[in-house]
């Protein structure tokens, strides 16, 4: 059984800081590509961050501007978001996806609340 299971969220200041982070299980975890998305109340569920199999290449959505930093660690089978000056606009529910040729997987997401 496939799973991906999100933890770090939860309530920070404006200009805080939170680590997420992801725990695969289920798969052959280097063979997959891994992403972080976010969706927020009313809006369309939209790409955070991209990672490749080796950790070697990330890509960020513009929202990001420096702030997130993807990483992944194929001997513990985990996928981090590390996020930095968050402001409410980055209050949405998070994602973890696991990709490869012929699956896609989701979690089931863990909420990040950006107020003061």
């Amino acid at each position: 059984q496939v799973q991906l299971v999100e933890s770090g969220g939860g309530l920070v200041q404006p200009g805080g800081s939170l680590k997420l982070s992801c725990v695969v299980s289920g798969i052959t975890f280097s063979t997959y590509v891994f992403s972080w998305y976010r969706q927020a109340p009313g809006k369309e569920r939209e790409l955070v961050a991209h990672i490749a199999y080796t950790g070697d290449a990330t890509s960020y959505a513009d929202f990001v501007n420096g702030r997130f930093f993807i990483s992944r660690d194929n001997g513990k089978n985990m996928v981090y978001l590390r996020m930095e000056r968050l402001n409410p606009e980055d209050t949405a529910l998070y994602y973890c996806r696991a990709t490869s040729l012929r699956d896609d997987y989701w979690g089931q997401g863990t909420q990040v609340t950006v107020s003061s």
